[in-house]
């Protein structure tokens, strides 16, 4: 199981959120401010399974605007547990 933390401009977000749902992915957003010019930006976290990581990824490629950028993160989730 892997996490995805994706962090990019609010540009991005709702056709990036429409997207992923439409693949039924499970996304949170979380509101955030950062850079230079303290710019709004939202994080978004996904908990995967290992084999829809890449497809997560090329969803995130297709769907960032070309001119805005997304700092992306896959990291190991030791435990998951839904309560």
């Amino acid at each position: 199981m892997k996490m995805l933390i994706a962090i990019l401009d609010d540009d991005n977000v709702e056709t990036l959120l429409q997207a992923l749902t439409a693949e039924s992915f499970r996304v949170t957003r979380v509101a955030s401010t950062g850079g230079f010019f303290r710019k709004g930006s939202a994080t978004l976290l996904m908990g995967l399974e290992d084999e829809k990581v890449e497809l997560a990824l090329k969803i995130l490629r297709e769907k960032i605007a070309p001119e805005n950028h997304a700092t992306l993160f896959v990291v190991p989730v030791a435990h998951y547990e839904q309560i």
